[in-house]
């Protein structure tokens, strides 16, 4: 999806949402408990196509494109197995070690797709980790990303859009763990970490000079009980910070 608000050639922002429709986990089977909330895997899909529409709707002179891909996550004759190898768009070779890691898979094509249409600013939006929810609770979204300047752009533009944005590391050291035996990276690396791991896989597919910022909005996405800003259910997470992004980036 394109948003042309200044016209011209380039893009000044792009969007990336994990459009997983459902995620039973693959070959290496979810349990069964709580199974039913995996419909609202593409919530960071939902929360980019929606932050395109209101950037169109409210005529924002910046040109943005919006990138969603989406599929099913789910066992059969035909799925992915743990141990398959892939190359990826980026041209990196991919090692699958567990099935259930698989949003990343589709975000670093995402994220590979957008930069070749030229965007050189990329965020992307995923319910990509448990890990994030287990360190950060239900009340902030993971950020991660580089370089720094970029990143406290992005938290503070989310803070003044109503949007709690909380910065996480992400060292050599965790892209050091993300190294194949087979491939040149594998999706999983243990739980340790799981969510800055996640994010050290995505930044596999950043190009060298891309602004970029991971949100993983695991922790974020859904809420069990009302709020005094947001009923009970799934929620629209971080469409007012890519919207405030792009108003940011607008040129005159």
């Amino acid at each position: 999806m394109r948003h042309k608000g200044r016209g011209g050639s380039g893009y000044d922002l792009g969007l990336v949402g994990k459009g997983i429709t459902f995620d039973s986990g693959g070959i290496s089977i979810k349990p069964a408990d709580n199974m039913h909330h995996m419909k609202a895997d593409m919530t960071g899909a939902a929360s980019v196509i929606a932050a395109l529409a209101a950037i169109g709707k409210l005529g924002v002179k910046a040109n943005v494109i919006a990138v969603a891909p989406c599929t099913e996550n789910l066992p059969g004759g035909g799925a992915t197995k743990p141990g398959d190898v892939f190359t990826a768009m980026s041209g990196r070779t991919v090692e699958v070690i567990n099935t259930d890691a698989e949003g990343r898979l589709v975000l670093v094509d995402g994220i590979s797709y957008a930069q070749r249409e030229g965007a050189t600013r990329v965020v992307d939006v995923a319910t990509l980790t448990g890990a994030i929810a287990v360190a950060l609770g239900n009340h902030f979204t993971g950020l991660f990303g580089k370089p720094a300047s970029f990143v406290e752009t992005v938290r503070a533009t989310g803070a003044e859009a109503g949007d709690r944005l909380w910065p996480m590391p992400l060292t050599d050291e965790y892209r050091e763990e993300i190294k194949g035996e087979v491939a040149d990276i594998r999706n999983s690396a243990g739980r340790e970490g799981g969510a800055i791991k996640a994010a050290a896989f995505l930044d596999s597919a950043v190009e060298d000079g891309t602004e970029w910022a991971h949100l993983d909005i695991a922790g974020t996405f859904w809420f069990d009980r009302d709020r005094s800003h947001a009923p009970k259910g799934p929620q629209g997470p971080i469409v007012r910070t890519l919207v405030a992004l792009a108003e940011r980036y607008a040129r005159g």
